[in-house]
C-alpha cells in the first residue's frame, strides 16, 4: 500500500465527530490518536536549538545548539543541515515527530526581543539557512515547522497587532523566506502567526494561507496555530488553518463538529485538513500501513562537537587591531577574564526556545581547560549586567516537592534551576492539576561568595519564602501590568529581603507555592521561581577590582552581555545599550591594558561606544552549552571564528533608519516597504553603521583573483596569502547601474564558503538567487524583470567589494 492509498483508507474510515478531534490538540503538545485506523498520537515540540519534548523539564536534557542568528551567522547551508540533523535525532530520541522550527522572520528592527531565534535581516541569507535546516531535520524523518507565517517581526502587543504591509515589501521580504523554503526544502507543516495582516488574523488569511502558500508555491503540508493563535472555528477552516493547537480546548473538536451539521461549513473542507493530518503521519512514521518518507535515519551525529564547531563558525571577529587575536603564548603568560557572564553564561535566550542542556561550558571554564601550563588566569565580576534577582542557579540543588491538599507528596522531581513553568499536560509523573494542592521548590544554596544575599520570588498566588530557617515573604502575589499574555502569568520578579551568608557554607532553602491565585488562563499553568541576587557590592569597587586585574595581566579578555530581561520572548527591547555598567567597565579595563579583548554576548545589536578603544571585538551571539569550549578554542588559535554578520550593526540606535516595533491603535504600520536592514542604511544616507551587514574578521587574509558571471551562476577566485589555513565566506551583491524603478541600491544573491591553506587558491561557484533582477508589481500582482545594466559585486562583505563585472539584462 502507498502512503496515499493509507491516507485515504485511514479518511474513510473516520466519522465527522474523530475527524473534527483530529484537527484540534489532545493536550498541549500532541494530537489525538486514533487505534482504529493505526493512527498514533502525533507529538509536537519546541525549539530552534534544541528539542525540549513535552515536559519542560531537565529530567531529559537536551543538546543545545547556539542560537538560530548564530547558525546564519556561519554563512553555511550545509552546517545548518547537518544542525537540522542532529534536531531530527534528539527528537527521535524523545518520541516527537514535529519540530516547531525554523523560525524564518526577519529582524526588520533591531529592537526586536526575538531576534535571536530568527536568522537575519536579510530575506535570501534566512532562506538559503532555513532550507537546509528544513532539509536536515526531514532528512532524519521528523517534520519541521516553518514559522511564523507571516510578518511576526516583534513582540509588542504580538497577539492583536495588525501589521500592515504593502504588498511589494510583504512578496520581496517577508514571504520571500517561505517561498525559498516552500519552493526549496518542501517541509512538512507551516505554523500561522497570532498577528495580522492587513487586517486579516493570520489563522484566517485565506488568501496567504490558500491562495499563495498553498496553489501559489506548492504547499502540501499541515498549516498549525501558533498557541492560542486560532479565534474562530469557521473563519480558521476556511481561512486555510489545519490544525489548532494546544488542546483539548479550541475552536476545533466539537465546535467544528457542530459547525459542520449546523451547515456553517462544508464537511468536504474538513476532509482536506485531515487528509494533511494523515499525510503528515504517514511522512512520520505514525501511520500504520503507511511507508514512512526516511525508511532509515541519518548517521549518528555527535551532539556535543557540532554544538562547538557551529559556536566556532559563527563567533563574529568584528575587530582586531594589531592581530591581538588568537592570543600569542609568548606574550600571553597572565590573562584577566572579568565580567560576570564570564563566569555564569548565557547560552540560551529566554521564552518558548528554552531547553535543558546536560552541561554548560561557561567561558571561564573554557579558558581555564585549555591554557597551557605556565600561562596564569585570574578573574573578576567587574560589573554584573542583571540589576534584578534571577532563577536561583548557581551553587544551588534543588527539586521540586507536590503535594495534594491534605499535604501528601504526589510526586518530586530534580530541577535545574529555581524556575518551574509547567504548562497543561507539563507535570512530574502521578500528578494532575486537579490533584496538585502546592510545589514546594527546596533544596541547598551554598554561596560563592559571603555578605547579604538577595532572595525572592516570582509567580502569581500564595508564595512562602523560607531562608536558613527565616521566613522572608509569606503572602499573596496578584498580578501586575504585563502585557504579553505569557509573560503574565509569570508575575514580576520581586526582591523578598536578605539573608547574610559564608562563602562555602550551604544553607536550606524554600519556596512553597500554592496553586490556584492567578489570571484565568485558558490552559492549566504551574509557573513560579525562586530567585536570588548575590551580595551587592559598589559598581566602583568591582570595577576597580577587575581594573587591577586587567593592569597586571598580558591581555585582558572581558565578557559582556545582555540578560532574559533584556533579550526574550514576549516583549521588544527599548533600546541596544548593554545592561549595568558594562560599558564602562570595558572602558575601564581597555585604558589600563592596551590588549584588551572585548566579547559579546548577545543575541541581537548592540551598542558598542568603546569599540576602537579595545584591541579586539568578538561577537559569540547565544554560542549554545559548548559556548566557552568554543569561545577558547577561538582566543587560543585552535580555531578561525568563522562568522559574518546577518544583520547591520549600527553605533547607535538613533542612527539606526527602522526601529518601530510598537503599535498605534492596534496598527503597526510597515511604513518604510521593501527598505529595512541595509537597504534601508543605504538608502537614509545618514551616518555609517558601526559594523556592515556580511562583515567579520578571519586570522589570514584573500585575495580575489577572478569573477566570472552568468545570469544564473558566478565563479569567484580567491587566494589564502596569509600565514595559516583559513575560511572565506564569499559574497555576491547586485546593484543595478542605472534603475529605472525605485529599489534597493543593492542585495545579496549568493555566497559561499570556501577553506585554503597558506598560498593556496579556491574557487567558490556560487548558484544565483532566483529573480534577482526582478521587482513585485503591485499594479499586475506578479512579478516582472527589470531591464538595464546591473553590476555583480564580490567581497568579504557589502562594503569591502573585491571584484565587479556588469551584465546586461534586454
Amino acid at each position: 500500500m502507498t502512503a496515499d492509498e493509507a491516507v485515504e483508507a485511514a479518511l474513510g474510515a473516520l466519522d465527522l465527530d474523530t475527524k473534527a478531534r483530529l484537527l484540534a490538540g489532545r493536550d498541549m503538545w500532541s494530537l489525538p490518536a486514533v487505534p482504529a485506523v493505526g493512527l498514533a498520537s502525533l507529538v509536537m515540540s519546541d525549539g530552534p536549538v534544541g528539542v525540549r519534548g513535552v515536559r519542560w523539564t531537565a529530567d531529559d536534557p537536551s543538546v543545545t545548539l547556539p542560537s538560530p542568528t548564530a547558525l546564519a551567522a556561519a554563512w553555511d547551508p550545509r552546517l545548518a543541515r547537518r544542525a537540522g540533523r542532529l534536531l531530527a535525532q534528539e527528537a527521535r530520541r524523545k518520541g516527537v515527530h514535529v519540530l516547531l522550527a525554523p523560525t524564518v522572520n526577519l529582524h526588520r528592527s533591531p529592537l526586536g526581543g526575538r531576534h535571536f531565534e530568527a536568522y537575519s535581516e536579510d530575506p535570501y541569507l534566512t532562506g538559503e539557512i532555513g532550507t537546509a535546516y528544513v532539509r536536515g531535520v526531514q532528512d532524519g524523518g521528523v517534520a519541521a515547522t516553518v514559522k511564523h507565517f507571516v510578518a511576526n517581526d516583534a513582540e509588542t502587543d504580538r497577539f492583536t497587532v495588525d501589521n500592515t504591509v504593502p504588498p511589494r515589501a510583504l512578496r520581496e521580504l517577508y514571504l520571500a523566506p517561505f517561498e525559498a523554503i516552500v519552493r526549496g526544502a518542501r517541509p512538512w507543516a507551516v505554523m500561522a502567526a497570532y498577528n495580522a495582516v492587513n487586517g486579516v488574523t493570520m489563522t484566517e488569511h485565506r488568501h496567504l494561507q490558500v491562495d499563495v502558500l498553498r496553489d501559489e508555491w506548492g504547499f502540501d503540508g499541515v498549516t498549525v496555530s501558533d498557541w492560542l493563535a486560532a479565534r474562530s472555528t469557521t473563519g480558521a477552516l476556511r481561512g486555510g488553518l489545519d490544525v489548532a493547537m494546544p488542546g483539548p480546548h479550541t475552536v476545533y473538536g466539537e465546535a467544528l463538529a457542530a459547525a459542520v451539521r449546523s451547515g456553517e461549513v462544508d464537511e468536504e473542507l474538513v476532509d482536506r485538513a485531515v487528509r494533511r493530518v494523515l499525510r503528515l503521519a504517514a511522512r512520520v512514521g505514525a501511520l500504520e500501513g503507511a511507508p514512512p518518507a526516511v525508511a532509515a535515519p541519518p548517521r549518528h551525529v555527535d551532539g556535543e562537537a557540532l554544538a562547538r564547531e557551529i559556536a566556532h563558525r559563527s563567533f563574529v571577529l568584528l575587530r582586531n587591531a594589531g592581530g591581538a587575536l588568537p592570543l600569542d603564548p609568548a606574550r600571553t603568560r597572565r590573562i584577566a577574564l572579568v565580567g560576570a557572564a564570564a563566569r555564569d553564561a548565557r547560552v540560551l535566550g529566554g521564552g518558548s526556545a528554552h531547553v535543558f542542556p546536560a552541561r554548560t561550558v561557561s567561558p571561564l571554564d573554557g579558558l581555564a581547560a585549555a591554557l597551557p601550563e605556565g600561562v596564569a588566569l585570574t578573574y573578576a565580576v567587574g560589573a554584573d549586567p542583571a540589576d534584578e534577582p534571577a532563577p536561583a542557579a548557581a551553587g544551588f540543588t534543588l527539586r521540586a516537592v507536590c503535594r495534594d491538599a491534605s499535604g501528601a507528596v504526589l510526586a518530586e522531581t530534580p530541577l535545574p534551576s529555581g524556575q518551574i513553568q509547567w504548562i497543561a499536560t507539563d507535570l512530574p509523573a502521578g500528578v494532575t492539576h486537579e490533584t496538585l494542592h502546592s510545589v514546594e521548590i527546596t533544596g541547598t544554596f551554598t554561596p560563592r561568595e559571603s555578605g547579604a544575599h538577595g532572595f525572592g520570588t516570582r509567580g502569581l498566588g500564595g508564595l512562602a519564602l523560607t531562608v536558613a530557617g527565616r521566613t522572608l515573604h509569606d503572602g499573596v502575589q496578584t498580578a501586575g501590568d504585563e502585557g504579553d499574555p505569557f509573560e503574565a502569568f509569570a508575575g514580576a520578579p520581586a526582591e523578598r529581603g536578605t539573608v547574610t551568608l559564608a562563602e562555602g557554607v550551604p544553607v536550606e532553602v524554600s519556596l512553597r507555592h500554592t496553586t490556584g491565585g492567578g489570571p484565568e488562563s485558558p490552559l492549566p499553568a504551574v509557573v513560579f521561581a525562586l530567585l536570588h541576587r548575590p551580595p551587592r557590592r559598589h559598581p566602583d569597587v568591582l570595577i576597580a577590582e577587575a581594573v587591577e586585574a586587567a593592569r597586571a595581566a598580558d591581555t585582558a579578555v572581558v565578557v559582556v552581555s545582555t540578560t532574559e530581561r533584556v533579550e526574550s520572548e514576549g516583549f521588544d527591547r527599548v533600546d541596544l545599550r548593554l545592561p549595568g555598567r558594562q560599558d564602562d567597565l570595558v572602558r575601564a579595563v581597555a585604558a589600563v591594558n592596551p590588549r584588551t579583548v572585548v566579547v559579546v554576548n548577545a543575541g541581537a545589536p548592540v551598542e558598542t561606544p568603546w569599540r576602537e578603544e579595545v584591541a579586539a571585538v568578538l561577537l559569540t551571539w547565544f554560542p549554545g552549552q559548548e559556548g566557552g569550549a568554543a569561545l577558547a578554542d577561538v582566543l587560543l588559535g585552535a580555531q578561525e571564528p568563522g562568522g559574518r554578520l546577518p544583520t547591520t550593526w549600527p553605533a547607535a540606535l538613533a542612527d539606526a533608519p527602522v526601529t518601530d516595533v510598537t503599535p498605534v491603535d492596534g496598527e503597526l504600520r510597515y511604513a518604510e516597504g521593501p527598505y529595512i536592514g541595509y537597504r534601508a542604511w543605504d538608502r537614509a544616507g545618514g551616518p555609517a553603521p558601526a559594523y556592515p551587514f556580511g562583515h567579520g574578521l578571519g586570522y589570514t587574509t584573500w585575495e580575489y583573483e577572478s569573477l566570472d558571471v552568468t545570469p544564473t551562476t558566478a565563479r569567484v577566485r580567491v587566494r589564502n596569502t596569509g600565514s595559516r589555513p583559513g575560511r572565506e565566506v564569499v559574497q555576491l551583491y547586485v546593484a543595478p547601474r542605472a534603475d529605472r524603478v525605485e529599489r534597493p541600491a543593492r542585495w545579496l544573491i549568493g555566497f559561499a564558503t570556501v577553506e585554503a591553506a597558506p598560498g593556496a587558491a579556491a574557487e567558490a561557484e556560487i548558484r544565483l538567487a532566483p529573480r534577482l533582477f526582478d521587482v513585485w508589481d503591485e499594479e499586475t500582482g506578479a512579478w516582472t524583470a527589470v531591464p538595464g545594466r546591473y553590476e555583480i559585486r564580490a567581497g568579504r562583505s557589502l562594503t569591502d567589494v573585491r571584484l565587479s563585472v556588469c551584465l546586461e539584462l534586454d
